[in-house]
């Protein structure tokens, strides 16, 4: 297994990488609606997440990223290039470093995700008919450390 990369703090100029990561996500899903073009998410990433979230990403250029709101405990986004690595273990293990709670919420559809975070230690809180821009339900998870 290839080494992973560090976890560092974002700089602007990441964030079309971390975008266009996550674009790729949106394009590689069938029951995943694009909502926004390519480069409206680039925009939002640059004008929205960087200032106003704590933005981690993974490599050079950027594999992987995570998004928290820290005020809330909240992992905003998590997105890897190459799942399956460890690469996502490696941003909640530093998202959860120093925290007694962790939430986040993921598509019910989306099903690897969950079971990834099922293995992570988070337990569903609730669930909503899709109550976000996708219009997807999705499924709020809780993890508590020990």
């Amino acid at each position: 297994m290839n080494e992973l990369p560090d976890i560092r703090p974002a700089r602007v100029e990441d964030t079309d990488a971390c975008a266009d990561i996550l674009n790729d996500w949106i394009d590689g899903r069938d029951w995943m609606p694009r909502v926004h073009t390519p480069q409206a998410v680039r925009d939002f990433y640059r004008d929205f997440v960087f200032p106003r979230r704590d933005l981690y990403v993974a490599g050079e250029p950027p594999v992987g990223f995570m998004a928290l709101d820290r005020d809330e405990d909240f992992v905003t986004a998590l997105y890897v290039a190459e799942p399956g690595r460890g690469l996502g273990k490696r941003f909640l293990d530093f998202a959860k470093a120093g925290r007694a709670v962790l939430r986040l919420w993921t598509f019910q559809a989306n099903l690897a995700a969950q079971a990834f975070y099922k293995r992570e230690g988070f337990v569903e809180e609730r669930r909503t008919d899709g109550e976000n821009e996708e219009a997807l339900p999705d499924v709020l998870l809780r993890w508590e450390a020990a």
